[in-house]
């Protein structure tokens, strides 16, 4: 068992004293959070902790001593911490804890047990500071208190600031979208009543030189907004007088989002709508106008215009050239500062649009739509709204089969159409699916019932084989067509599998499979051969864990989202995880996606092909120590899915 109460190392050659201070002081000054902390906070930890010296072999903490009393740095020497009941020899069941790192965090906080033994690897100095002077320190420091109740929120954060300012010299300072719109500046809106005469509202645009002008009800509340693409659509060209009210010839409705909302959602709201100005509300008050190029004002490329460019191609080759813009963009993005996972969703809606475009333009080739109803479904990372720079088709077609419609024939006019438009999405950047999964191929051009035996299959039988295609079709969402069918499929699969408590065991067993790739005495477990053979995969160790726990945690629970946060955040809503480990567990996620697209963004501005595959000896020490505690927390993730399944 571990010690009660730690006792001082001592040795003939130990440091005392004012010496022994300034060294304890200038170690601290090297590693988060004390780097960042007052002098006088960081005073009062120095005088506070102790070292105390650990043999090779003991347990530094233990769960069995109790709650946790004691808070650790590690100064000298490797720490192994062991998930219990465990085969400690297995590789990945441990992990390290190396000098700077501090521990047991989490136990002192919660005042609980800690849940792992940790023990020293050959001598081990470390030094300790008792749980009082803990808690007084989390008391006067804010940045110490932020690091424990959020390390690696705290971690993210140095890194964040690190990757903007990289990003920055290359591409010039610019506006963020990261922060919301009452931290904006906000032009002042131009208004008129709804029964102001067309022809004063007009003289009022062109004496402000505006295009557009909000229509507000006494309230102050906007009820509509007049543009010159409505001068020309409800005026001009009917021939409306110019002395009818503005209400007769506004559009209603304005889309509008509050102050409160963040610069990013104006932006997306805007890309989604085509337009290039919102109104902005306070308590459903107008209080100003915001437009893309307020947001996008030093921008190379801006997301509203990318968009457009992209909706309105006439050819394949036109589209194809104009996709090239949305790597610039997302470098823009991460300088800014934008959350990974915002980014991911801006990477989403442009590939949407793409496949939109593609799809409209090889219908009107070929005369128009099909008589048969049908939907393209977009699997894998598409479907959960997280895809990256590197991305390949995973897509499909669900269509109606109903009134005793022959699904063969169905599929022999769909799936020449099919392959035109998978073809064409290669044109534009997406390599087609090397494990064929594409709309062109029969077993994924199905009708409703064809899919739900399909998908009832695997759930009955449970093969390796199924257990993989489920990972990448159950993650599915509809692109363009009905979504209905999508729906309705998404509802029954959602109440098989949660009935099928086998098969999610079987899915849960798959998924553990695949450890994060932490080494037993070494930082990271290598995967690669040949040539990378000293790289290891940020896709397939890094974030799959991730998205393979969160698609087992949302079938338990009937959770029916496919996008792996939104899965994580909607159980522990539902009760079946703890808000602060879901936390964690996203910060940890993301911050993988982000290292993985940084990499990748590095690796298309050299010109250079796009893997997922890094060197951790390469990373500064600030991403490699970030990095082993997400996968630190990835494996926290799997003990979870491993205790519930009793694997």
């Amino acid at each position: 068992m571990a010690r009660a109460r730690p006792v001082e190392a001592t040795s003939e050659d130990e440091l005392t004293g004012t010496t022994q201070d300034a060294e304890t002081r200038d170690f601290l000054r090297q590693h988060p959070p004390y780097d960042r902390m007052r002098g006088e906070h960081v005073d009062f930890l120095v005088a506070h902790l102790r070292p105390i010296r650990f043999a090779d072999g003991e347990a530094v903490t233990d769960p069995a001593a109790g709650p946790a009393e004691w808070f650790y740095i590690l100064q000298t020497g490797l720490i192994v911490g062991e998930d219990q009941g465990e085969d400690e020899r297995i590789d990945g069941n441990a992990w390290e804890l190396v000098p700077g790192e501090c521990f047991p965090i989490g136990a002192l906080v919660n005042a609980r047990p800690v849940r792992n033994i940790q023990r020293a690897v050959g001598e081990v100095v470390c030094l300790a500071m008792p749980r009082a002077a803990f808690d007084e320190l989390r008391g006067l420091s804010a940045g110490f208190n932020e690091f424990c109740s959020h390390r690696l929120s705290g971690l993210l954060e140095q890194v964040k600031r690190q990757v903007q300012a990289e990003a920055a010299r290359d591409l010039g300072e610019d506006s963020s979208l990261n922060v919301s719109l009452a931290q904006k500046s906000l032009r002042a809106p131009m208004t008129a009543a709804p029964e102001t005469p067309v022809i004063e509202v007009l003289q009022r645009m062109s004496t402000a030189k505006i295009g557009s002008m909000v229509i507000v009800d006494p309230e102050d509340r906007p009820i509509g907004i007049f543009t010159l693409k409505d001068l020309m659509n409800r005026v001009a060209l009917p021939g409306v007088s110019q002395d009818v009210p503005i209400r007769q010839v506004m559009t209603p409705d304005p889309i509008s989002v509050p102050r409160s909302a963040f610069a990013f959602e104006a932006a997306m709201e805007m890309a989604q709508a085509g337009i290039q100005h919102l109104v902005v509300v306070e308590d459903e008050r107008l209080v100003g106008v915001i437009s893309e190029r307020d947001l996008f004002s030093m921008q190379r490329v801006g997301l509203v215009n990318l968009s457009k460019s992209l909706t309105a191609a006439s050819t394949i080759e036109e589209l194809a050239a104009r996709a090239g813009g949305i790597h610039l963009l997302v470098a823009q993005m991460i300088a800014q500062g934008v959350k990974v996972g915002q980014v991911t969703q801006i990477i989403t809606l442009l590939n949407d649009q793409i496949v939109e475009r593609v799809i409209g333009i090889v219908l009107e080739d070929i005369g128009g739509a099909p008589d048969i109803s049908f939907s393209w479904l977009a699997f894998g990372s598409e479907g959960r709204q997280e895809q990256t720079l590197k991305t390949d088709q995973d897509n499909g077609i669900i269509f109606d089969a109903s009134a005793g419609a022959d699904p063969e024939a169905a599929r022999a006019v769909l799936m020449p159409i099919a392959e035109r438009i998978n073809l064409a999405l290669a044109q534009c950047g997406f390599p087609l699916c090397t494990g064929g999964i594409m709309a062109m191929n029969a077993d994924c051009c199905l009708s409703a019932e064809e899919w739900r035996a399909r998908f009832g299959r695997w759930i009955d039988h449970g093969t390796p084989e199924h257990l993989l295609k489920a990972s990448i079709f159950f993650d599915f969402r509809t692109i363009r067509g009905p979504q209905e069918p999508a729906r309705d499929l998404r509802d029954w699969l959602m109440e098989r599998t949660a009935a099928n408590s086998r098969f999610r065991k079987q899915m849960a067993a798959n998924a553990l499979q695949n450890t994060p790739p932490l080494g037993f005495f070494r930082d990271f477990r290598l995967s690669g051969k040949g040539e990378d053979s000293h790289t290891l995969d940020l896709k397939l160790n890094g974030v799959a864990p991730f998205i393979d726990a969160a698609r087992i945690l949302a079938l338990a629970n009937r959770v029916p989202a496919t996008n792996t946060v939104e899965r994580l955040t909607e159980v522990a809503r539902a009760g079946a995880l703890d808000a602060g480990d879901v936390a964690a567990w996203t910060d940890a996620y993301d911050y993988i996606r982000l290292l993985r697209m940084r990499t990748n963004d590095e690796q298309a501005a050299a010109g250079s092909a796009l893997t997922n595959r890094i060197d951790p000896a390469k990373l500064n020490d600030l991403d490699r120590k970030i990095l082993k505690e997400a996968f630190r927390e990835a494996r926290r993730l799997q003990s979870k899915l491993a205790l519930d399944y009793q694997l």
